[in-house]
C-alpha cells in the first residue's frame, strides 16, 4: 500500500516526560543539522497546544495547502530542503488556545500521519507534547507500521527533571520503542563575554540516567544567549553561530544519529 510516508526512510521521535526541557528547540537545531549534512528533513510538530516550530523557524505566518494526497507541509527554505507540518499552521489567529478533548487531539495526529505530503525524505523527526498519554500512544500507533528508527530523549540536568525522563523510558519500552539515546540540554549557562560554562541546573543527570538505563548518552548542549537568539530570530544556528560552544554538541548529536542510521542500514 503507498501511502504518505513511503518516500520517508527514517523517523524519528523527541520525546520528555517534562515539559520546558527544549524538546522543540532539540528538534528544530536536530533538522538543521541533518540539513547541513545534505539530508532531506521534515518536521512534524505534534505539540498541540504550544506548536512554536512555526516561529523558531520564522514561517508563522504561511498557509498550508491541498494537493491531490493531501496537505502539502511549509517549506522553510528556497531548497526544499526542510519541510514543516504544524496545527500552527490550521488556527485562525496565533494566540487561540487548542481546548480540544483527547479524541479530537488523536484524530489529527492520525490526520496528519497520513495526509501530509512529505514526498521523499531522508529523517522526518517528530516534536512531542510532554508526558506519556494520549497523544504519545496515538503518535506511536499511527507511526508504527512506518519505517519508526526510534526515539531520542530530552532532559535537563536536574533530578526532578531525570526522574519525569525516567518514566518516559518505561513507556518507551512498554510501547516497544526504540531509545536511540538521551540528551541533556540546559547543561550550564555559557557567558558570552569570557564563554565560561556554568552549572545552573547541577550536570551530569541526563548521562547518569543514560548509563543507569543501559541506553547511549548522546551529549550535553549547554545554554547559550546565541542559540536563543537564533530561535527568537528565526536564523539557522548551525550556519550564523559555527563558534558557539552548543555547536559542536548539536552537531556531535546528529551525527551519532546519522552513525546508527548507517549502522541499521
Amino acid at each position: 500500500e503507498t501511502t504518505n510516508l513511503a518516500g520517508v526512510r527514517h523517523i524519528l521521535l523527541v520525546l520528555s516526560g517534562k515539559g520546558g526541557v527544549g524538546k522543540s528547540t532539540i528538534s528544530t537545531q536536530l533538522a538543521l543539522a541533518l540539513r547541513h549534512s545534505g539530508r532531506r528533513v521534515g518536521i512534524l510538530d505534534v505539540d498541540l497546544c504550544g506548536p512554536s516550530i512555526p516561529r523558531m523557524l520564522r514561517v508563522q505566518d504561511s498557509d498550508v495547502h491541498q494537493c491531490d494526497s493531501g496537505w502539502v507541509p511549509v517549506y522553510v527554505d528556497q531548497d526544499k530542503s526542510i519541510s514543516l507540518m504544524s496545527i500552527g499552521f490550521l488556527l485562525e489567529k496565533p494566540d487561540d488556545a487548542v481546548v480540544w478533548r483527547g479524541p479530537k487531539k488523536n484524530a489529527l495526529i492520525k490526520q496528519f500521519v497520513a495526509d501530509v505530503a512529505w514526498g521523499d525524505l531522508d529523517f522526518l523527526i517528530v516534536d512531542t507534547p510532554p508526558g506519556t498519554s494520549d497523544e504519545h500512544i496515538s503518535t506511536v500507533e499511527a507511526l508504527r507500521p512506518h519505517k519508526l528508527l526510534g526515539a531520542v530523549l530530552v532532559t535537563t540536568p536536574q533530578a526532578v527533571s531525570v526522574g519525569d525522563v525516567r518514566r518516559e523510558l518505561t513507556f518507551c519500552k512498554k510501547t516497544g520503542l526504540r531509545v536511540l539515546g538521551i540528551v541533556e540540554n540546559m547543561s550550564g549557562f555559557v557567558c558570552p563575554h569570557c564563554s565560561e560554562c556554568t552549572n545552573i541546573f547541577s550536570k551530569g543527570g541526563g548521562e547518569e540516567l543514560a548509563k543507569h538505563a543501559g541506553v547511549p548518552f548522546l551529549g550535553c548542549v549547554p545554554l547559550d544567549p546565541q542559540l536563543s537568539q537564533s530561535l527568537e530570530e528565526g536564523r539557522d544556528f548551525i550556519q550564523d553561530f559555527p563558534k558557539s560552544p552548543a555547536f559542536p554538541a548539536l552537531a556531535h548529536i546528529a551525527q551519532q544519529i546519522l552513525d546508527g542510521t548507517s549502522q541499521k542500514s
